[in-house]
């Protein structure tokens, strides 16, 4: 065998000595040596970040460990790039400690991703445009749920017909349909 020679024709030499195992592995995986287990970090901390970009509301709705709860809290704080960085990567190393398909189904849920949330949605909207155009939809819907604050509906339903009369922003509508939602969403707390 020939040595390589450079440009002063010394022959070339490596300073850092191949091994075969790790020359086999970066030939059949294609990478850096850790790659396969950063993969996964990696995804928990998506999952983090998906966690620091919910509403407040959204990020209520979902149980969580204390410690991760402040650790998202706190994201919102961080303002400096590098500082937010790695807090991000601590949140990934919290994220470890918790069950991240359970996180991914709640998120779907309270984002409105999942097929119930929607569904939920439609409901809620149906249940609102019948209540705002028929009188006998009320009653329909107290027989339904007989804990429901029959005075505060019927309050609800009459201001909202007065906007939609007058041609103003649906304000009454949007409340009327948060709180069929929330109706809905836990029938069994409002009817216990």
């Amino acid at each position: 065998r020939t040595p390589v020679l450079n440009g002063a024709g010394r022959p070339i030499t490596s300073r850092v000595p191949s091994t075969p195992s790790s020359t086999v592995y970066i030939a059949c995986c294609g990478g850096h040596h850790d790659a396969p287990l950063a993969e996964p970090l990696h995804a928990l901390q998506a999952l983090g970040t998906e966690l620091v970009r919910l509403r407040r509301d959204q990020l209520q709705r979902i149980d969580l460990p204390d410690e991760l709860r402040e650790a998202i809290e706190f994201a919102h704080r961080v303002s400096s790039h590098e500082g937010r960085r790695r807090h991000m990567q601590y949140l990934g190393k919290l994220m470890r400690q918790v069950d991240a398909e359970a996180i991914r189904a709640a998120i779907s849920r309270v984002t409105g991703e999942s097929r119930a949330s929607v569904a939920l949605m439609h409901l809620a909207e149906r249940w609102r445009d019948r209540l705002i155009a028929d009188d006998a939809a009320l009653t329909e819907f107290v027989a339904a749920h007989p804990a429901a604050d029959v005075q505060w509906l019927r309050a609800a339903i009459r201001a909202t017909r007065r906007e939609i009369a007058v041609g103003q922003a649906p304000r009454h509508a949007r409340e009327l349909y948060r709180w069929l939602h929330e109706q809905l969403e836990h029938p069994a707390i409002h009817e216990s």
